[in-house]
């Protein structure tokens, strides 16, 4: 019997072995591994950057549009060949654009530092403006008809500035933002801490409204926020003004009627650096809604008077503007409902009121009983001079607002609006209206104007993140002067020399869009 228990117990230990060896032989299922891992820490859609703790996330759009009657995309027809009223004007421009944004952020013991990135590639429809050959010729350009903030190019005297209004053809790449933030501190290019939340879009609108300060394309530089609780934050920042925050400092020795009547009255003669736009804010930011007071001063600084540093300068003078922005949530019309609006006062500094992608210059014909056509022409300034004297800073104020009303899940419009008014001093207007420039007019000259806007958006979303809008927006320029004047021809609109009625002016504008957010 202990023979065969002894057998058993050796066979069974025998197995045992056998099969342990069998095992070590197959392969071993390993542990999975998680190359990218959720971070929930700061909203969706963030991911941690394999081997680091940095958590980053990936968005953007892409959009489609077409726009009729415009001054390029989601603009008027304002100034240059847009407005011109005959076959140089545009009846459509097209666009496509592809934005891709990148958001990281990473939480350290001073508190999270964040990068953010935000790039667009577009293509746009051109144009075509007069090549001043004497023959018809026309060349073809999105960047000639108007230059870099907006401004018509009729007459050349009125000098170029500072912006961008997106009319650029073919493809292009843009940078909106490239800012870090630390410990309170943003620096880099970031939207303006003056500006409302909603930039220039109280009813996600057309983008050249009046009536406030607005930098969708970002602006540089250095910021601190205190966070003072229960939604309050106070800010304070140094931004640059080249960019975005400057018109023109007109000198009246370099006025022509053909620059004038193109909204340019005399040479635009900024000089180089001296000081960015100085920036105050408080915010209160609750469930109601949202109340803020942005103030900014921005110093103005001349070229000459003439042509070299030997003819002198006037010295330089700060502007400063000022504006308040009302958000009022939870309305009893329906469900995210919301009004948004502000008002702006400036002096000498006028882009806080005419924001970035605003028309700083006017130049709109039309039809006249009894000269050969009408013309509406303006112009925006931070402040004129003339040769011996000092700057006269130009005084401008305004409003927008939008009322936001959601009709379903799935629809939604906004009634949108907004007008600016601009006055220039009694010394201003000796110097405008005493030019030659104006030899030929009969009637009342005075460069003061208003500009009145008012527009309807529907929007329809039939699943997330794809929405189809159509954005209808109504102008009226409300010039002071009257009479006629008679101008040389105006080459670059296909303009002949005549004679022509000084008078308000009309226009509108309907962009369809398609947008899917990603």
């Amino acid at each position: 019997m202990k023979v065969v228990k002894s057998l058993l117990l050796g066979t069974a230990a025998g197995l045992i072995a056998v099969g342990g060896a069998q095992a070590a032989d197959l392969p071993v299922k390993a542990k999975a591994v998680e190359y990218v891992k959720v971070c929930s820490l700061y909203g969706a859609g963030f991911y941690y950057i394999p081997g680091s703790d940095t958590c980053i996330k990936l968005g953007g759009y892409l959009r489609a549009e077409v726009a009729l009657n415009a001054g390029g995309n989601y603009s008027a027809q304002y100034n240059n060949v847009f407005a011109a009223s005959n076959r140089l004007t545009n009846y459509y421009s097209m666009r496509a654009r592809e934005d891709l944004n990148i958001d990281t952020r990473t939480a350290t013991e001073y508190g999270v530092v964040r990068t953010y990135f935000d790039a667009v590639f577009t293509w746009t429809t051109g144009n075509y403006v007069g090549a001043g050959s004497g023959t018809g010729a026309t060349q073809y350009s999105g960047t000639l008809g108007l230059n870099a903030a907006g401004t018509s190019l009729i007459g050349s005297s009125g000098g170029a500035v500072n912006g961008t209004d997106g009319t650029i053809s073919g493809g292009a790449l843009g940078v909106y933002y490239a800012f870090i933030q630390f410990a309170g501190f943003t620096m880099g290019k970031a939207v303006s801490q003056f500006d409302a939340p909603w930039i220039n879009y109280p009813g996600n609108n057309f983008d050249q409204l009046v009536g406030g300060s607005g930098t969708t394309n970002g602006v540089a530089q250095f910021t601190y926020t205190a966070d003072l609780g229960q939604g309050v934050t106070a800010i304070v920042s140094a931004q640059d003004q080249t960019q975005v925050f400057q018109t023109a400092l007109w000198n009246t020795a370099g006025m022509s009627t053909a620059g004038v009547l193109g909204g340019a009255y005399g040479s635009n003669d900024l000089g180089g650096t001296r000081s960015p736009d100085l920036v105050g804010t408080l915010r209160v930011d609750q469930a109601w809604g949202l109340f803020q007071a942005s103030v900014a001063a921005h110093d103005n600084h001349v070229g000459y008077y003439g042509a070299s540093e030997v003819t002198g300068h006037p010295e330089d003078k700060w502007g400063w503007a000022v504006q308040l922005a009302l958000s009022i949530k939870n309305i009893p019309t329906g469900a995210g409902d919301v009004i948004n609006i502000s008002g702006v006062y400036t002096d000498g500094a006028s882009r806080y009121n005419f924001q970035e992608l605003a028309a700083t210059s006017y130049s709109m014909f039309g039809g006249s009983g009894g000269a050969y056509q009408s013309i509406g022409f303006a112009g925006v300034s931070d402040a004129v001079f003339a040769p011996g004297s000092g700057l006269e800073l130009t005084k401008t104020y305004g409003f927008r607002g939008a009322y936001t009303h959601n009709w379903s899940p799935y629809w939604n419009s906004a009634l949108y609006g907004a007008w600016a008014a601009v006055n220039y001093s009694g010394t201003a207007k000796g110097m405008i209206c005493g030019s030659a420039a104006f030899a030929t007019l009969t009637g009342t000259c005075n460069p003061d104007f208003n500009i009145g806007q008012i527009g309807v958006i529907t929007r329809w979303t039939p699943i997330k993140n794809l929405t189809f809008s159509a954005d209808f927006t109504y102008s009226h320029l409300d010039q002071k002067y009257s009479g006629v004047i008679t101008t040389p021809a105006l080459t670059s609109v296909a303009k002949p020399a005549a004679t022509y009625e000084l008078k308000d002016q009309d226009t509108y504008s309907l962009l369809v869009r398609a947008q899917r957010n990603w």
